[in-house]
């Protein structure tokens, strides 16, 4: 008798710990996630656009990025960035700006996901918290990524338009547009001297003006540089004051930010509302666990009390898709 209401008692503890987890899993995805970058409709064009830019320029064309990537590693680094997923780790720590191989952060994941979860596995109450610890932890260098990497596209976008207005005064002075690109380059900060250095080497030895900026597009996954690198393109093949093109560009890249942070302020409050109110429950039924510990062992012992419990988490997961279609404008 006392083993089947211990084993209740966990089962319990893992459904709660099981609800905690996909609540706050569906927060940072609808109002966290889409914070970074751009929205999700613009990403997928974005995707689309480079996708077509790969097949259309095959798997001859390597950047210099990569070869000197791969010019640094030795043999066994090599087969190991050889493994399947490293290719689009290696693009996700470049886009961050980092220089740690994808390998190791492979490894680090690892190590730490494994001794955090061994750790938690013994030392934790419940197992699955150990296991959910390990997986947490192990995701960590990745999400330091991400974060990075919106951190520095955001810091790119932000240089933009300052940089078209460099590159229009250039073109406008007699320059043609590499060295346009190189005044960027050496007049302006990180990162966007360092893209604008290395797409201005790539057309400087010899390269196709097409391939380096797509390559810039592929480096900066973008909606405001897809636009920049299509209206070059453009410019180039059919003609054009490309200084004034560049003067609209910035003018409307810095409207559209304003915009954004306008509706981004606009939405804060809705997205603090749907934490608050996602996350209520849990928070109450922890300090009711506390002043009364009889109180919620009564009601999941009761099969109408587990049916009312499961009805709320569904309405609690439906609201919260509710409240991201409210609070989530595509734009």
């Amino acid at each position: 008798m006392e083993l089947s209401s211990l084993n209740i008692e966990l089962s319990d503890q893992a459904i709660f710990i099981g609800m905690v987890f996909i609540a706050a899993f569906l927060l940072i995805q609808s109002f966290i996630v889409p914070a970074f970058g751009e929205n999700r409709q613009a990403r997928k064009r974005l995707k689309k656009r480079l996708r077509t830019i790969s097949s259309e320029q095959g798997q001859g064309q390597v950047s210099l990025v990569r070869q000197k990537y791969l010019r640094d590693l030795g043999p066994l680094e090599r087969a190991l960035e050889s493994l399947p997923g490293m290719k689009g780790l290696e693009r996700l720590v470049e886009q961050a700006g980092k220089e740690t191989p994808a390998y190791r952060i492979v490894l680090y994941a690892v190590c730490l996901g494994g001794m955090s979860g061994v750790a938690g596995f013994y030392l934790l109450p419940h197992p699955l918290l150990g296991v959910l610890l390990g997986l947490g932890v192990g995701a960590f260098p990745f999400m330091r990524l991400l974060r990075a990497r919106s951190q520095r596209l955001a810091k790119f976008e932000e240089q933009l338009p300052e940089a078209l207005i460099v590159m229009s005064r250039a073109l406008r002075a007699g320059h043609p547009f590499s060295d346009a690109m190189k005044l960027v380059a050496e007049e302006m900060a990180e990162p966007i001297a360092g893209e604008f250095r290395t797409t201005f080497m790539e057309i400087n030895y010899g390269g196709d003006v097409r391939t380096a900026m797509n390559g810039l597009l592929d480096r900066v996954e973008s909606v405001t540089v897809m636009v920049f690198v299509t209206s070059v393109l453009i410019q180039k093949e059919t003609g054009g004051n490309l200084a004034e093109l560049l003067d609209g560009l910035a003018a409307v890249i810095r409207d559209r930010f304003r915009f954004h942070r306008k509706l981004r302020t606009l939405s804060a409050q809705g997205k603090m509302a749907a934490w608050i109110l996602s996350l209520l429950p849990f928070t109450l039924a922890g300090v009711l666990s506390l002043v009364n510990p009889k109180f919620i062992p009564m009601l999941i012992g009761d099969p109408a009390g587990r049916q009312m419990v499961m009805a709320a988490f569904v309405m609690m997961i439906i609201g919260i898709f509710w409240m991201r279609k409210i609070v989530h404008i595509d734009v």
